[in-house]
């Protein structure tokens, strides 16, 4: 074959395949919603392996201690909910009455400060403070941000039979991969050419493991921390809104980094309205949770789970929520810890090895000349 006729058989070559991707990616597209739903049910079932793993070595058949498990999580979920839900729903929804009136309190304080330091013209002050802060456009901003971000996380969800069915269908998923997970791995890898096969076999336990330690410590962070919340509000004299800003702190503290602030914002709002001494407790309160948080809680229920620095979690959390929502920022980031399980072990690790045996080889002379002298030297001495 001349070069010609192989340059004409690559390029033919090549228009296939990329005819052949415009279609696979649109169909990949149209199957977003059930990608995303497979993310979640493996993210959930790698923070419940271990407690299945458990009952297997007790002779319980795998299947069997995989529905008890999701039975009694569910029966826990419920009976927290008919407990403590109830109240909880109606503290948000006086919350989200008080706050427009505290933002107003606020305001009206902050004209007042101000004009102490304009007594001539006190008018314009008050005329600019209404022009440039509108207390009912800014309310109207917050919720309808917050409306936006829970339409996206709702959206996203709903591409196959609606939001109740897919959380159904999620945990089905993630049953059936945890029931059934030596046969799927092993027809997965059967697929894979050698000697990936077994690498990527390799890899399984150990992203699971860290995809679930990370869940499985933010899950038990965010409850402690929402417990403590609701008790140290309701000592400091916020008690009709401490359940509702305990359950709001325990979910935002899901969300690495962002979540303490946004659990602190509410909060703070209300808070303000009860006077300036309870404002500044509850100020104290969450800059101590949030060390809390960061130097004991995190490094000791959470630990080194998940690999990844700061910074690329924080990107991790805001690239989540710009495309998913709050779902986004939950399941971006143990995928992002498991990602790094692999580039660690196939990549960094094997890298690190050869450039070690690389430095460890020893030296060899290069140029001939130094090779020669070397050679009559040593008949000089054996002479």
């Amino acid at each position: 074959m001349s070069p010609n006729e192989q340059r004409i058989s690559l390029s033919i070559s090549s228009l296939v395949w990329l005819l052949l991707s415009v279609p696979l990616l649109l169909l990949l597209w149209q199957l977003r919603s059930l990608f995303l739903l497979v993310m979640i049910a493996i993210v959930l079932a790698a923070s419940i392996a271990p407690v299945v793993d458990w009952a297997e070595r007790y002779r319980i058949p795998r299947w069997l201690s995989v529905v008890l498990t999701y039975l009694t999580i569910i029966a826990i979920i419920t009976g927290v909910g008919l407990w403590v839900g109830p109240t909880v729903v109606e503290q948000i929804q006086r919350l989200i009455r008080q706050i427009p009136v505290s933002l107003k309190q606020f305001l009206g304080y902050a004209e007042t400060w101000i004009m102490s330091f304009n007594d001539e013209r006190p008018g314009i002050t008050s005329e600019l403070i209404n022009q440039f802060v509108d207390v009912q456009g800014l309310t109207r901003w917050v919720i309808r941000s917050s409306q936006q971000l829970l339409v996206r996380s709702y959206g996203v969800t709903t591409g196959i039979l609606g939001s109740f069915f897919s959380l159904i269908l999620a945990l089905f998923l993630s049953g059936y991969l945890l029931a059934d997970s030596r046969t799927l791995l092993k027809n997965f890898v059967r697929l894979l050419p050698q000697p990936w096969d077994d690498r990527i076999a390799a890899q399984v336990g150990p992203i699971s493991n860290r995809m679930g330690s990370y869940i499985r410590g933010r899950l038990l962070v965010s409850s402690v921390l929402s417990i403590a919340t609701t008790v140290s509000l309701t000592t400091l004299g916020l008690s009709d809104f401490a359940l509702g800003l305990g359950a709001i702190a325990g979910f935002t503290n899901l969300i690495p980094f962002l979540g303490p602030i946004l659990g602190a914002i509410p909060a703070l709002v209300v808070a303000f309205s009860q006077g300036g001494w309870t404002f500044l407790w509850v100020l104290i309160l969450y800059i101590v949770i949030q060390n809390i948080e960061t130097y004991v809680l995190d490094p000791l229920l959470v630990g080194t789970s998940v690999g990844v620095h700061p910074l690329y979690q924080l990107l991790a959390v805001l690239g989540g929520t710009q495309v998913l929502g709050i779902i986004g920022a939950l399941i971006v980031p143990p995928w992002v810890a498991g990602g790094a399980v692999v580039l660690e072990n196939l990549y960094l690790r094997p890298k690190l090895m050869a450039e070690r045996q690389q430095r460890s080889r020893p030296t060899t002379l290069k140029d001939p000349r130094m090779q020669a002298s070397s050679s009559s030297k040593a008949m000089i001495i054996d002479g």
